[in-house]
């Protein structure tokens, strides 16, 4: 009778086993793959940019008293689309304490012939000829976040750290050059040259970004980035918007769609540019979202 007992023990003893073993399971399964997206330690996006961008701008001379501007894209057709790629990191350090990579490119080429005198800086280009247009640009930008505000399903952050942005134009093509003398400016003709113009933007930015799982598969996610600066031969401001909505098929992987508008507005003399500049793109993100 004890040894039946002793069984009947033992084979509850196993059953109340498993089936505490069952509920843990569970409970750790219970986040959805949405949710789970917000506790990964590392959420990573690469994706596709279609582009709409907008250049204009002008660069002021030695000599010339001028300031003509100039817009790129009516010129040269640098707002035609163009499809880039944009990848960003987000590392959680802890559940609050975070750090946030993205990276951006845009080249663009075109060549076009102009019907009338363009100055640029010191050159002028002449009218009649062909003349091409290069624009290489680059944004890197580091930010630390610190999660205000987060529950299971959503989160708030806000953000400080570095934006950089990195532009050189290149016009080239027939351009005659005034140089500033002791007895007045004097233009020299000359049959083909290449004039390059460096910007590079080191910026302070603050931002906003809030994150929701909105249901078992959809993830939201909006940010926001502003600032404005006058310091060390720059004046201007800076802003970002981007929102995107991601369907995570399972708990590491996920494809979305979003959109971003980027501009810059600044009156500036640094590196080899001293003049104003307008910079900016906008345009739909398709794009893959991991969580690991």
């Amino acid at each position: 009778m004890c040894r039946q007992r002793l069984v009947q023990l033992k084979w509850r003893a196993q059953a109340s086993f498993v089936a505490a073993l069952l509920v843990v399971t569970a409970v750790a399964q219970a986040d959805s793959p949405a949710e789970e997206l917000l506790k990964a330690r590392f959420n990573v996006d690469l994706g596709t940019f279609v582009v709409a961008s907008n250049l204009n701008g002008s660069l002021r001379g030695t000599a010339n008293t001028t300031d003509q501007n100039v817009n790129f894209d009516k010129q040269f057709g640098t707002n035609a689309d163009q499809t880039r790629w944009r990848a960003g990191v987000l590392w959680r350090i802890t559940e609050r304490q975070h750090l946030r990579f993205g990276y951006f490119n845009n080249d663009i080429r075109r060549t076009r012939p102009i019907d009338q005198n363009l100055e640029w800086g010191d050159y002028t280009f002449v009218a009649g000829s062909q003349v091409t247009a290069e624009q290489k640009f680059q944004v890197y930008e580091l930010d630390y976040e610190f999660a205000c505000l987060r529950r299971d399903n959503y989160e708030i952050a806000a953000s400080a750290g570095i934006h950089y942005d990195d532009l050189t134009l290149t016009l080239s093509g027939n351009a005659s050059l005034t140089v500033d003398t002791p007895t007045g400016p004097v233009e020299h003709t000359q049959t083909f040259t290449t004039k390059k113009s460096s910007v590079p933007l080191p910026l302070p930015v603050l931002g906003l970004r809030g994150d929701w799982a909105v249901s078992d598969h959809v993830y939201l996610e909006a940010s926001g980035q502003v600032f404005k600066l006058s310091y060390q031969g720059i004046d201007g401001n800076w802003s970002d918007l981007r929102a995107g909505a991601t369907w995570m098929f399972n708990y590491h992987f996920g494809i979305g769609i979003g959109y971003d508008r980027f501009a810059t507005h600044v009156d500036l003399n640094k590196g080899s540019f001293n003049g104003r500049l307008n910079v900016g793109y906008q345009g739909g993100l398709i794009y893959v979202k991991g969580g690991f």
